[in-house]
């Protein structure tokens, strides 16, 4: 085999690993899409609004639960819904990225039991077009997650119903 058709030869093997990486690349971010689709089904979300009341329904996620971009302060977060929280509460780690101030430490009872945590007042909350301002939160430097428990101190001022695997939240 002469010089030029050995070049020819390591070029197309190039190729070939090429494309395979390609391929490889483009099937993760398909996947990636489809898991946090599965996760988030609420990333982009709309509302509707009639006769002045804003209103923004959630699907469940495939665990049940009811997740949805949203922001704090205008920064982009994921949201958890919790009526169950008395509080919206933040893990440290986004507390630290949003430059909340901690107030008050006081001790509250979680899911993984009795933590400490810290006060501090949103200026704004949103979901979809749905907007609250001076809203009390808790910061939880015991939660390792990249979600925001969006608890009652944000829910109790809105309308919430649960139907069909839908959460209907009204301003």
């Amino acid at each position: 085999m002469d010089e030029q058709q050995e070049n020819v030869n390591r070029t197309g093997k190039w190729m070939f690993v090429l494309a395979w990486i390609v391929a490889l690349g483009l099937l993760t971010m398909l996947f990636t899409d489809v898991l946090e689709n599965r996760f988030n089904p609420n990333q982009n979300v709309d509302t509707k609004i009639t006769d002045g009341t804003r209103e923004v329904v959630l699907k469940s996620s495939t665990h049940g639960h009811y997740v949805a971009s949203g922001k704090i302060n205008g920064a982009p977060v994921v949201f958890i819904v919790d009526t169950g929280a008395s509080y919206v509460s933040i893990p440290e780690k986004i507390a630290n990225k949003l430059k909340l101030k901690k107030g008050v430490r006081y001790r509250t009872s979680t899911a993984a039991g009795q933590v400490s945590v810290y006060a501090t007042e949103l200026t704004e909350v949103s979901i979809g077009d749905i907007s609250l301002q001076n809203v009390a939160a808790s910061i939880n430097p015991h939660n390792p997650d990249d979600e925001v428990l969006l608890g009652m101190s944000f829910l109790r001022r809105l309308e919430v119903s649960h139907k069909d695997g839908e959460l209907t939240i009204r301003q």
